[in-house]
Formats: C-alpha cells, sequence, structure tokens
C-alpha cells in the first residue's frame, strides 16, 4: 500500500538535552547561568520534520531505532502534528540521545554517536519501497551506509526528488540527489584548504541536481552543472540559538522541491526558514511557520 504523506524522510532522530547558557559559553572552572533547557525531539531527520509540520506538510519518517528513554518525548511531541511515526522501530535500550551546549552562535554538542558507528550493529531501521511510494519528495541523511543509499536508489526507482547534506562529490547520492545541501563543516572536514568556490566548481560537475554550500552567518553558493555559481547573502536577524538551523534549511529544501520552486526561490526559502529558526529557543516548540518565512523573503519580516 503507498504511503499518503507528502514527504519521507530518513535518517538520524533522537531526543537531544539542549542547554542555553545566559552569558556566554563556557570557561574552565568558570560558573556558568543555564538560561534554558530541555529534552525534545532531534537529529537532523527528527528537526526536519518538525519543521515540515510546522509549514503544513505531512511526513512519514524512518531512521535511527527508538530507545525506551526516547520512545515516550517522541510519541508525546508528535501527537498532534502531521509526522508519522509508523515506521519506527523501537527497542529496549535506552536509544539514542545527545547534548547540546550553546550559547549564541556557538554551540557543542556532545554524544556517543563514535562509539554507536564502531558497535558493528546496525541501529538504524531499513527504508522499504512501499513507504517510500506515494510521497512527493524526500530527505535522505546519508549516515546509515548501505541503508542511507537504498532510500536513495528507492526514490529514483519512483521518481522522487530527495536532498541531501554534505556528500562529496563523488558519492551516489550526490549524484542523484535534486539537491545536495554542503555545510562548511563538511568543506573543512572533506576538502581541507580548499575555498568554496573551488569545492563548488568540483561537486557541481559531478550531478545533475542543485548543490548549496552553507558558510553558518555568510553568503551561500548555489549552483548546478555547467551554471555560474551563483550568491546568496544570509538573512540579517538577532541569533539567540543554532542548534537547528542546518536542519531547518534542509526541511526549506525540502518544501521547495514540494512545491515545484525554481532554484534562485528554493534557496531564499531555505535561508528563510533557517534565519527564523535561529532567532528562538528551542526551535522544536517555536518552529518557523509558512507566513513567518514569507514574510522575511518578501521583506516584510
Amino acid at each position: 500500500m503507498e504511503n499518503k504523506a507528502e514527504v519521507y524522510l530518513y535518517g538520524q532522530i533522537l531526543a537531544t538535552r539542549s542547554i542555553l547558557l545566559r552569558d556566554g559559553f563556557l570557561k574552565p572552572d568558570e560558573y556558568s547561568e543555564i538560561a534554558g533547557q530541555y529534552f525534545l525531539p532531534g537529529g537532523e531527520t527528527g528537526t526536519a520534520a518538525t519543521v515540515l509540520s510546522s509549514l503544513g506538510v505531512s511526513v512519514v519518517m524512518d531512521g535511527t531505532h527508538i530507545g525506551r528513554e526516547v520512545a515516550p518525548v517522541l510519541k508525546d511531541f508528535y501527537k498532534d502534528k502531521s509526522v508519522d511515526l509508523s515506521l519506527l522501530t523501537y527497542t529496549d535500550d535506552a536509544g539514542v540521545t545527545d547534548t547540546v551546549i550553546i550559547a549564541g552562535d556557538v554551540r557543542s554538542p556532545m554524544g556517543s554517536f563514535q562509539t554507536l558507528f564502531s558497535s558493528g550493529r546496525r541501529w538504524w531501521g531499513v527504508p522499504k519501497e512501499q513507504d517510500i511510494m506515494g510521497c512527493k519528495a524526500a530527505g535522505i541523511d546519508p549516515y546509515f551506509g548501505d541503508e542511507s543509499l537504498l532510500a536513495a536508489e528507492l526514490c529514483v526507482k519512483n521518481n522522487i526528488p530527495y536532498v541531501t547534506i554534505d556528500c562529496p562529490h563523488e558519492s551516489v547520492l550526490h549524484k542523484n540527489a535534486a539537491v545536495d545541501v554542503i555545510s562548511h563543516e563538511c568543506i573543512d572536514m572533506r576538502y581541507p584548504g580548499m575555498a568554496a568556490e573551488e569545492v563548488m566548481a568540483l561537486v557541481q560537475q559531478h550531478t545533475d541536481g542543485l548543490t548549496i554550500i552553507t558558510q553558518g552567518g555568510g553568503e551561500m553558493l548555489y549552483a548546478r552543472k555547467g551554471g555560474e555559481i551563483q550568491r546568496l547573502p544570509a538573512f540579517n536577524v538577532k541569533v539567540k540559538s543554532t542548534l537547528g538551523a542546518g536542519d531547518t534549511f534542509k526541511a526549506g529544501c525540502v518544501y521547495g522541491l514540494l512545491k515545484g520552486m525554481a532554484d534562485d526561490e528554493l534557496v531564499r526559502f531555505a535561508a528563510a526558514c533557517s534565519a527564523v529558526a535561529i532567532t528562538r529557543f528551542p526551535l522544536p516548540l517555536d518552529p518557523p511557520t509558512l507566513d513567518e518565512v514569507k514574510g522575511l523573503v518578501s521583506g516584510n519580516g
């Protein structure tokens, strides 16, 4: 039976302990005042689902196995939202969580992902064609090896355009993506010493899709194969927390695909989504709305 959701998301779904500090980032042996702390759904896919639901999109998501500590958080949070959790696999362990310390535009995530990935076991679900069929757009995190590739393969087979993130130029995920969003952290790790323009000149030649390079508060670059590099300055907003900014940008790209936006419109819409997101904390309790994003895009936000 085909899925009735508009968007299929596959990837990291977890619960995040987020701690916002009041007077700057942590310093050794110094006291820090906590301005707010929460335990809410997170992860690249979890956050994207939250944002897309706020934008009025129906979502079904799969990915990370959900343990006993995470399950009640997700079930309670999404019970009144347009996010289908029926594909998730529930386990008897505690589940995957992370902790993020935040102070304005600086944050430090902490978790056990290196331990999990080196465990030799699969702690994520396997995409199935019947779960993807019928959707109109998708978002795929690249972290789950063959299963991430399978999700992309099934999307291609069913003519479903997908957004991915931080995939290098030689990867199959990048080649077949409708949109690949590459962060400056990815460039620092995979293309050390190369300027963003040099990276774009390389990666845009290996896909027929749109490649976007984000640079935090700097301008975004975007281009297609054979085309000139386009630029978009970041929106000027007051930053409260950057947690979830990239995941919200991805959600904005998925929304743009779903609505058939042209490249310029899609990049600007995604940038506006992210700009709204960084003005608030915690993001899951106050995600961008369509009116807010459109207001910023039009200059009235």
